[in-house]
């Protein structure tokens, strides 16, 4: 007699394999990412800082400009 087949362990594995896929596909990804980080922090260092603070405040605006 043949052995009933079993859709369940089959679709986990197919799920198992697509999901170390996707996790490779995604590792990779992150290597890429990190190579562009790296490279524009060598290019570039002080656009680190998105908002570096002012040397100095701004005077208040004088009121008769209006």
């Amino acid at each position: 007699m043949a052995f009933k087949p079993n859709y369940g362990r089959d679709r986990a594995e197919r799920a198992r394999t697509a999901r170390t896929r996707s996790e490779e596909k995604q590792l990779k990804k992150d290597e890429k990412t990190a190579l562009r980080k790296a490279r524009r922090a060598e290019m570039d260092p002080a656009q680190d800082e998105p908002n570096p603070a002012p040397d100095q405040p701004n005077p208040p605006p004088d009121e008769t400009q209006s």
